[in-house]
């Protein structure tokens, strides 16, 4: 399993890196191996207001359906136009083209208080 040490992760399996007040998310390589064959990613909360933890999207795969948790509170602005055609870059690269969204966050502090690499890989092994 990887996890990089530049991004910060929650417990629900999803990462979060940040630059400037922009992050972007995803889900965890743990996550997507535990999933599987990723076949569909469904994301329609563009534009919208949300707090943490509450459900932004949904990825499915050959043998179930997953919810997605926003890490942090803010607005989604952008969705991953990639994974429309290709959900498998989820499963084959999902820290760099299987990224689902960009956010601007409300507080930077937010993404500081989630769990680093370390913290991360002790929660999954």
């Amino acid at each position: 399993m990887n996890a990089p040490a530049n991004l910060r992760y929650t417990k629900d399996h999803e990462w979060i890196s940040l630059e400037g007040n922009i992050a972007t998310i995803g889900i965890t390589d743990f996550a997507q191996g535990e999933l599987g064959d990723i076949v569909y990613v469904d994301i329609s909360a563009k534009g919208k207001a949300m707090s943490a933890e509450e459900v932004f999207g949904t990825v499915e795969a050959v043998k179930t359906v997953s919810d997605l948790f926003l890490p942090v509170k803010g607005t989604i602005t952008e969705i991953n136009p990639l994974l429309e055609g290709q959900p498998e870059l989820v499963n084959t690269d999902p820290y760099g083209q299987g990224w689902m969204i960009k956010m601007s966050v409300d507080d930077a502090a937010d993404v500081a208080a989630l769990m680093d690499a370390e913290a991360y890989t002790a929660l999954v092994s």
